[in-house]
């Protein structure tokens, strides 16, 4: 199935798209400053619930990427990418990208018609938390590293084994599993309150993330579209893409707390910005977050455009991670002393670019990815 379309993107966002970008800027200032950032990564749930529901009723986030058929928007990769950009910018710890993402691409990709009227209104509306268990052992998006067994019974199935870093496992009302069976690799849905199912939180070194080990021990569940078919290249393609997205607004965060310390930061009677190194420094990091961005931009496009996104997803999320992990130890080398304390606030932007560099694959498996795409 070909993702919707939505707006496309020619060379700049048009003026639709950079109003949008303001609102939703707007609102994850006002609801998601450091102070909140903080507060919620210490608590089990990680989130917000009232945050939540505004971001998905009165801006209607979460149901962006989601045709109007099924109870979403019907914007496209683009629109996504921004909203998911002012995201990382803004470092918000809420269920999205496990559940309006990962999950809401795996239903809209995968499940059937009559499936896909049940599933994806909850997942619009916010009113409903999903996740999508897909990485094993490698934690790596492979359908070799896939050995959950699922096994036909009466009308349905049974799942067994165990998946690792789910995200927003522990929160889900709703899990998309990928599990094996004879036919090949198959979409699943289980209640997460299902007999059988066993989520523990698994330590990150980012909290504002929460990830959890799950184990599913004999587990029903209800196959999601045709038996061996799942169409893990494309969702991983899709959810890559706007993942890269996010960290591209980290990194411009980033870069911009850098300069502007270095025009606060006086040395020997004079800015630090003021000094030639120091203009050096903050010209590279522009010159390679703009790179990064434009990396991410053009694989949101060409999502859009309904065309093969394989080399571009795994471009843009190695470009981005490694854009987004300098700019981090960069911004620290700008605070100085001070930036290496945990008062400041550009460790909790470090620790979600040291954990976002190997979530869903480091960079250099995805280059290996998009060379064996490339047929080199």
């Amino acid at each position: 199935m070909m993702i919707g379309r939505g707006t496309l993107m020619e060379f700049a966002f048009t003026a639709e798209q950079e109003q949008f970008r303001e609102i939703v800027g707007r609102f994850l200032t006002d609801k998601s400053p450091t102070t909140a950032v903080r507060r919620l990564m210490d608590t089990e749930e990680g989130y917000e619930r009232q945050v939540w529901q505004q971001l998905c009723g009165e801006l209607g986030l979460a149901g962006l990427h989601i045709p109007e058929a099924y109870g979403g928007s019907g914007f496209g990769p683009v629109e996504l990418g921004v909203a998911m950009e002012e995201q990382g910018r803004a470092l918000l710890c809420a269920p999205y990208l496990g559940s309006a993402v990962m999950a809401g691409y795996a239903i809209l990709l995968g499940a059937s018609e009559d499936q896909k009227q049940k599933l994806l209104p909850p997942i619009a509306t916010g009113s409903k938390i999903a996740s999508l268990a897909v990485t094993e052992r490698s934690g790596f998006w492979s359908e070799t590293d896939v050995n959950l067994a699922a096994t036909p019974e009466g009308g349905g199935y049974r799942l067994s084994g165990q998946k690792r870093f789910v995200l927003n496992g522990g929160e889900a009302d709703l899990m998309v599993v990928v599990g094996r069976t004879a036919a090949g690799l198959s979409l699943f849905a289980v209640e997460s309150g299902a007999d059988g199912v066993s989520a523990s939180p698994a330590p990150a070194m980012d909290p504002t993330r929460k990830i959890a080990d799950v184990i599913f021990d004999n587990v029903p569940a209800v196959l999601l579209g045709e038996e061996g078919k799942a169409p893990l290249e494309d969702i991983y393609n899709a959810v890559l893409i706007a993942f890269a997205n996010e960290m591209i607004g980290g990194a411009q965060a980033l870069l911009t707390s850098a300069i502007d310390y270095a025009k606060l930061r006086v040395q020997f009677g004079r800015a630090i910005g003021s000094f030639q190194a120091i203009k050096h420094r903050c010209a590279d990091l522009l010159v390679q977050v703009e790179l990064a961005k434009s990396t991410a931009y053009q694989a949101a496009q060409t999502l859009a455009a309904g065309e093969d996104a394989t080399v571009a997803a795994s471009m843009a999320k190695a470009a981005a991670s490694e854009c987004y992990l300098h700019a981090a130890k960069e911004c620290i080398q700008f605070h100085g002393g001070i930036g290496f304390t945990w008062e400041n606030d550009t460790h909790l932007w470090f620790k979600r670019a040291k954990s976002s560099e190997v979530f869903l694959g480091t960079p250099k498996q995805h280059r290996e990815r998009l060379l064996a795409a490339m047929g080199v």
